[in-house]
């Protein structure tokens, strides 16, 4: 039998050829895993509850806390969504990285992709009160509503506003009457919601909004507070959430870190210079509003932007007793990913 030493050339080269190719396809494969997303896609809606990613957007954050992490130049592609219903379709069909909104529709993506795309929440973004006004002079409290009244909010039955109204009508009208209100509510953009009701013309008597909207509202004589999502939560609330599929958060690890990071430090800067904070508001909400009126909003001690989430189990709580969530969680670190289950949250 022939050694080694003497193979001819021609069959040395061909018993090469497989490992060569094993080899490359190695170093290719570990290459693509390596990779990550040039693009990165957000979605936010309307109002100051979205500042803490129009402040990452104003002072490019995301980016920073890219290159910390080692990641090339990132591109952010921002848009801008009526309510998390429509969001989470963007998401769920891959048009989105992350989406952002109340608590409602977070609990509801979680729950429907349990098992396989996984949705969790990334972070919160604040804890703010969500009032129900209106500018009905025979409504006082929500038992006063008729068939006349038609209460505007951004999503019909999964936003959290909506959410909200479920838990004051059973609180109001006794339990399993959570839907009573259902059929007077449409579905608006908080912006429209404010014309509707200042203009006094329109159908709509009464908005479940979020700030400024409620603000501009209340400065209208004519409109009043009906209740507040601290009231109907027994104390401060998380209102809005960022949330992303699992398989984006482990395809982009160091992605997911900046973008996380650039989410503390924006949170950071806000509490540190809220005046600042409410002219990023102004610029990049393209806001007509007095700036004195935005940091006056931004400064009310009823607000506080934290990634901590406050009270979201009652939520979670609530929307499983009535069957809107199949699963029920047993705390909140259920919904959301590990990098912030370090805080004190509920």
């Amino acid at each position: 039998m022939t050694g080694r030493d003497e193979m001819p050339m021609s069959l040395r080269a061909d018993c090469a050829r497989p490992a060569l190719a094993m080899l490359v396809g190695i170093l290719g494969f570990c290459a693509a895993a390596a990779a990550e997303t040039g693009e990165l896609r957000i979605a936010q809606q309307f109002g100051i509850g979205y500042l803490p990613l129009q402040m990452a957007d104003h002072h490019k954050l995301i980016q920073k806390h890219a290159a910390q992490q080692g990641l090339g130049e990132v591109k952010i592609t921002w848009s801008q969504f009526g309510g998390g219903s429509a969001m989470n379709d963007a998401l769920l069909s891959g048009n989105l990285d992350l989406a952002s909104g109340g608590v409602g529709p977070l609990l509801t993506i979680w729950d429907k992709t349990k098992g396989n795309l996984d949705v969790k929440g990334v972070t919160c973004l604040n804890s703010m009160p969500l009032f129900l006004t209106t500018n009905n002079p025979n409504v006082k409290t929500i038992k006063d509503f008729t068939d006349k009244d038609r209460i505007a909010l951004p999503a019909v039955k999964v936003s959290v506003q909506a959410r909200t109204l479920q838990m004051a009508a059973e609180k109001a009208f006794g339990e399993g009457q959570h839907e009573k209100l259902d059929r007077l509510t449409v579905s608006m953009k908080h912006p429209d919601g404010v014309a509707a009701m200042l203009s006094g013309g329109s159908e709509i008597t009464a908005h479940f909004t979020s700030p400024p909207y409620q603000y501009q509202e209340l400065q209208d004589p004519k409109i009043r507070k009906v209740l507040s999502s601290y009231e109907v939560l027994g104390g401060p609330a998380t209102f809005n959430c960022v949330w992303a599929r699992t398989s984006f958060r482990e395809q982009n690890p160091k992605l997911f870190r900046a973008v996380v990071e650039a989410l503390k430090e924006a949170m950071a800067m806000i509490n540190a210079d809220k005046q600042g904070a409410a002219k990023v508001y102004i610029d990049e909400a393209g806001s007509k509003l007095d700036p004195e009126f935005i940091a006056k909003i931004v400064t009310d001690p009823d607000i506080v932007f934290t990634v901590a989430p406050q009270n979201t189990m009652k939520y979670a709580e609530f929307m499983h007793k009535v069957g809107a969530l199949k699963n029920k969680p047993a705390s909140w670190k259920d919904y959301f990913f590990p990098e912030i289950h370090g805080v004190s949250g509920s």
